[in-house]
């Protein structure tokens, strides 16, 4: 099994296999046909105006875009709420309400779920994929936070082997969680695939881990900066990735074919 030397393949969740950003943009503001998001609720429920409402909004993701969450000091629920509750004070004022912060919350939590799926062609390329090598989700974040996504997406089918960063005592990049992965699979780190749109976690920990190759998905294909962590791949869709991976292959039997020529003449 394997695509010469290739053996298994570790998958990034968020924002490499489900939209994650989408969906939270989607939770917070709503669209014509579904209304009853956190922006149309403050509106609708809470008298506040569209400036202010979409204020907030703007606020608890900035606040999650920083978000450094220690799961030993607070739940990963209270932390959230509190986002709410501080980005409703700074731009109405008032009394703290942590009600209302709840509400919204939690409203923007179901609804981003709801909009967390995995598409049929990436559906697709997994279960093709599946038959060659064997496939691991590996993502960062808290335990039940990560779950919950793994469970509306419904991508378990898909995988041989789910890692969630918080479950274990380091996260990506550190090189211990791949090794954890390898041993899961009963691979070595030669022979394992990293595929992932943060350079930071993904790409840096797969180098950091000694992994064949790590393959970097680029959706904006923007420029890195010059002091970011090279990838082995750039891709802009995890579609292109069986390409990646058939790209490998042949440069592998071409060395081989080096290797065997050399070995003749000798």
């Amino acid at each position: 099994m394997g695509v010469h030397g290739v053996k298994a393949v570790f998958f990034d969740l968020d924002n490499t296999l489900i939209d994650t950003a989408a969906a939270g943009r989607r939770a917070l503001e709503g669209y014509a046909s579904c209304p009853f998001k956190v922006v149309n609720a403050l509106q609708s429920k809470h008298h506040c105006g569209e400036e202010e409402a979409r204020g907030i909004c703007d606020k608890v993701q900035a606040k999650l875009l920083k978000e450094c969450h220690d799961p030993a000091k607070m739940c990963i629920t209270d932390l959230r709420i509190s986002h709410w509750e501080e980005a409703i004070q700074e731009t109405i004022g008032g009394e703290a309400n942590r009600n209302l912060a709840a509400e919204c919350y939690f409203l923007w939590k179901t609804t981003r779920l709801q909009h967390l799926t995995l598409a049929e062609d990436t559906r697709g390329m997994l279960t093709e994929l599946r038959k060659r090598v064997r496939l691991l989700l590996l993502t960062n974040g808290d335990k039940q936070t990560q779950r919950e996504k793994i469970e509306a997406c419904a991508c378990q089918p898909y995988f041989d082997a789910i890692v969630v960063g918080g479950e274990q005592k380091e996260e990506k990049p550190a090189p211990s969680i791949f090794l954890y992965c390898c041993e899961l699979l009963g691979v070595q780190p030669a022979e394992c695939v990293m595929v992932g749109d943060s350079l930071d976690t993904d790409i840096q920990g797969g180098l950091n881990a000694g992994l064949k190759a790590t393959v970097w998905l680029n959706k904006g294909m923007t420029t890195p900066v010059d002091t970011s962590p090279v990838p082995h791949y750039i891709i802009s869709s995890v579609l292109d990735l069986p390409a990646v991976l058939q790209k490998m292959e042949h440069k592998m039997n071409a060395q081989l074919g080096t290797d065997h020529t050399a070995s003749s003449n000798e």
